[in-house]
């Protein structure tokens, strides 16, 4: 287990001020990532590294480690950096994390060895939808909290990783009252796209019509909380506010079901039909969609 202990590092990254991304996730972010062979290969959540300009690691003599940003894939929340040198710990081995049940005992990793390793349960595998146009169909919530969770490893009984941490939630367990707890990332999205990664930093699954907003879920409604600058829907004229009603004329049940329906729409560049309510009227707002990854300000690899 010393091996699996060591193989979570402390990684630090810094983004410019003219990051998308700098106001809303900060210009300087730390957090865990994971050693995943020996040659210095490291998964992390992909936050942490977005638009970075700069990735440190922190190797098990504590020395910092310059990385290289590999991959970032906004479908599963990963991120994949490369350290400028074997980091001098251990690696950990990938898992099945389907197999992963209720009630099944788990670790959470931090990096810093025992002190920050938590004996945790799987409390639930449910559908998760983020409010940035993001959803997992089966992620994998744990209780109790850990209180360094952004890139941590859930590591199953046989030492193997299972998941990569990404949010601490008030519902990890929903029924009989909700108790707080992390929100993983299942190991199993990175088995597909893993090779893609590794060659060219991204999947070549087909690319999602992006409509640059940020929703909230409320009374059995889908409310705008805010739209991003440029993108989008700013530039069609959505509103923080406007209740989703309906896209391309089907009625919007929830934010999975809201963004499932955008998806289905094709690729970038889909016309997005949405009927609204603002105020007292319903109001009807095509937005062209655009593409994520053009819109974020992501430093090429450099090979």
């Amino acid at each position: 287990m010393d091996g699996v202990l060591s193989s979570v590092v402390r990684l630090r990254a810094e983004v410019p001020g003219d990051a998308r991304t700098a106001a809303s996730l900060g210009q300087v972010r730390e957090g865990n990532g994971v050693v995943i062979d020996d040659s210095g290969l490291v998964l992390t959540i992909g936050y942490l590294i977005l638009e970075a300009q700069s990735v440190s690691l922190f190797a098990a003599d504590g020395d910092e480690v310059s990385a290289e940003i590999l991959a970032y894939d906004h479908a599963t929340g990963f991120g994949l950096v490369r350290a400028s040198r074997p980091l001098g710990g251990g690696h950990v081995k990938l898992g099945d994390s389907a197999a992963l049940t209720e009630e099944d005992r788990v670790l959470v990793i931090g990096h810093g060895g025992i002190s920050s390793t938590l004996g945790a349960v799987i409390a639930s595998r449910r559908e998760f939808a983020g409010y940035w146009e993001y959803l997992l169909d089966n992620a994998i919530y744990t209780v109790p909290p850990h209180p360094n969770w952004g890139g941590a490893a859930l590591v199953n009984p046989s030492g193997e990783l299972v998941g990569i941490g990404s949010l601490i939630v008030n519902d990890a367990v929903e029924a009989n009252g909700a108790l707080p707890g992390n929100m993983f990332v299942p190991i199993n999205l990175l088995k597909p796209i893993f090779a893609d990664l590794l060659e060219s930093g991204r999947a070549s699954t087909p690319r999602r019509p992006w409509l640059g907003m940020l929703t909230t879920e409320s009374y059995g409604r889908v409310i705008v909380t805010s739209v991003t600058p440029g993108g989008p829907s700013s530039q069609a004229g959505l509103e923080p506010g406007d209740v989703l009603l309906e896209v391309n004329g089907e009625a919007v049940p929830d934010m999975a079901g809201l963004f499932r329906k955008v998806w289905s729409q094709g690729q970038p560049g889909a016309e997005i039909l949405l009927k609204v309510l603002r105020g007292t009227d319903v109001v009807g707002v095509t937005v062209t969609s655009g593409d994520r990854y053009q819109y974020l300000k992501l430093k090429p690899r450099s090979h």
